[in-house]
């Protein structure tokens, strides 16, 4: 099932009349949030016909999430794209995932778990495998480091204790969190997610450096395990 374009109605501003299909122009007057997805998309690839095309690559990859799932050398094989629309599409993707991960900055504190559900859901929320990340915190709850401990299948990933903690020992984190994603687009954990989080929890009290939270996140939603009571000693 195809995704809904969240392309704004071209007579919702009068000025957008005049200018019909020129999105460069549209955005010089009112702005980037005046645009489209197929319009923003049309600017990506530019040169002639760009409207059609990017409508079409939105239409073969079943909507921006779709979008960014997609592998250049599959946006190289749609009709018209060709590699240089194909890796600029590539590039913009992987800067708005880059730009999603400065909402995170270093040494500054947490204001809560939407704090990294936000960071989580822009840098790997719509990952197509699970991917599971832990946060290390100095004693003054401010984010030091953050590391990727495992790469899994669509609905499964293996993390052990060790391979979690390594990093903030190494480190001398004062307190970690983890979070992962499900592919699935369902954040709501599984009885797997909740074991692990008990046994890092309790590995953590062993070491020293507590486990506040593990947070399952999907791109438009996140579930807190500290929140659901999961969590032991938050």
């Amino acid at each position: 099932m195809h995704e809904p374009r969240s392309d704004p109605p071209i007579a919702r501003e009068g000025q957008l009349r005049d200018h019909g299909e020129r999105p460069r122009e549209r955005m010089l007057l009112l702005g980037a949030e005046s645009l489209g997805d197929t319009d923003l998309l049309a600017l990506v690839l530019g040169g002639g016909h760009a409207v059609e095309r990017a409508r079409m690559v939105l239409d073969a990859c079943g909507g921006l999430r779709g979008l960014t799932q997609a592998d250049a050398h599959e946006l190289c094989r749609l009709p018209g794209i060709g590699a240089a629309g194909a890796t600029a599409i590539a590039a913009a993707v992987e800067l708005g995932r880059r730009a999603g991960r400065l909402e995170l900055p270093y040494a500054v504190a947490l204001r809560g778990p939407q704090d990294v559900a936000r960071f989580a859901r822009r840098s790997f929320g719509d990952a197509t495998q699970e991917t599971f990340v832990v946060l290390g915190l100095d004693a003054r709850a401010r984010v030091r480091l953050v590391r990727t401990v495992a790469l899994g299948s669509v609905a499964h990933v293996d993390v052990h204790p060790r391979e979690v903690f390594r990093p903030l020992v190494r480190a001398g984190m004062s307190s970690a969190i983890a979070v992962h994603n499900h592919p699935s687009g369902e954040p709501e954990p599984s009885g797997a997610d909740v074991e692990l989080t008990r046994r890092l929890a309790e590995v953590g009290r062993v070491l020293g450096i507590p486990l506040l939270d593990h947070l399952v996140v999907t791109p438009t939603r996140s579930v807190s395990l500290a929140a659901l009571g999961i969590v032991p000693g938050t």
